[in-house]
């Protein structure tokens, strides 16, 4: 059973496997989700949507798409594939989204939800879970979420990421709904509260390990996106700080040696260092020579001889400047 104390949300362009692998190296427990692919990818895109590093368990595929029978193919290729849960994107607002009839716009069809989870865990072990928001347009009182969680959970679906936020599925950009749509945290506390056999976790706006500290007192798990994407290394703390691990934190130069290996890994297969070197902008921010870290890594997005060498040597500045 994956503990989800604390998990890094689904980011498109951003959660690849890449970025995956990095944050791996700073935490073992904390669960790590896929960027969004859709069934349609999955079904008939010509690349693999679907590989990842072993060392990312505990991995999470998550799923668009609202057609039960490539939603359950797709669930048993994630199943085969090796994935420790497929999770329904059920809060994703674009409108790209919304023309292929999936992300919060479901959200006004429970029971198409329902019976997309009923099929799905029929025809896997893995757990199938649902992300969704608070509530979407004018459909945004709390007795609509309590509706629509009562009637997912009812066909079998046990654990539920709210994103504390409503969408606007018109006239707000999917940037503008991360940000305009006030939080309410207190209302997915009531969801614990009222479904109190049911995981629920909490996502939208949490910024620090002590806030998720906080959230933990009321709720089963957290999720962070954007200021760990933007602040890396608060997840080399987080086995510590929520799981108790009795291990030594893992320093910023460790985690560059380790990345300095996966990168000349990958470029020896063919990748370029700028793939990987994108997600780590932000691993040395506080610290005296971090804009020339930036700098460096970003310098090198189209230099083909980059490698694992760049990337101790951008390190290297950092490590000067605090001399």
């Amino acid at each position: 059973m994956i503990s989800h104390k604390l998990s890094i949300a689904p980011m498109l362009d951003w959660t690849d496997r890449h970025c995956r692998y990095f944050y791996r190296t700073m935490s073992k427990h904390t669960v790590l989700y896929t960027e969004m692919v859709t069934t349609g990818a999955i079904l008939f895109g010509k690349g693999d949507y679907l590989s990842y590093n072993e060392e990312e368990h505990p991995v999470v595929l998550q799923l668009g798409g609202s057609d039960v029978k490539a939603m359950t193919e797709c669930a048993k290729i994630a199943q085969q594939r090796g994935y420790d849960e497929v999770n329904i994107n059920v809060g994703c607002p674009s409108d790209r989204v919304q023309n292929g009839r999936f992300g919060a716009c479901l959200m006004a069809e429970p029971n198409l939800v329902a019976d997309c989870v009923s099929e799905m865990q029929a025809a896997v072990d893995i757990p199938i879970t649902v992300k969704s928001r608070i509530g979407i347009d004018e459909q945004d009182s709390y007795e609509f979420l309590h509706q629509f969680i009562t009637t997912v959970s009812g066909a079998g679906c046990q654990h539920f990421i709210v994103h504390a936020r409503k969408a606007w599925l018109t006239g707000l950009s999917p940037k503008q709904n991360r940000d305009v749509p006030p939080l309410d945290y207190d209302r997915v506390y009531q969801v614990k509260k009222d479904f109190a056999n049911l995981d629920i976790s909490i996502n939208g706006g949490i910024k620090t390990l002590d806030e998720t500290k906080a959230h933990l007192e009321h709720l089963d798990g957290v999720m962070i996106g954007r200021e760990v994407y933007q602040n890396p290394y608060m997840l080399s703390q987080a086995d510590q700080v929520l799981w108790q691990e009795n291990t030594p934190v893992i320093s910023r130069a460790d985690v560059i040696e380790q990345m300095a290996d996966y990168v000349d890994r990958h470029v020896a297969n063919g990748g370029k260092a700028q793939h990987v070197f994108r997600h780590m902008l932000g691993l040395c921010n506080g610290l005296p020579g971090a804009r020339q870290f930036r700098r460096t890594l970003s310098e090198c997005a189209g230099d083909l001889s980059a490698n694992g060498q760049t990337l101790q040597q951008a390190y290297n500045q950092v490590v000067a400047a605090s001399l």
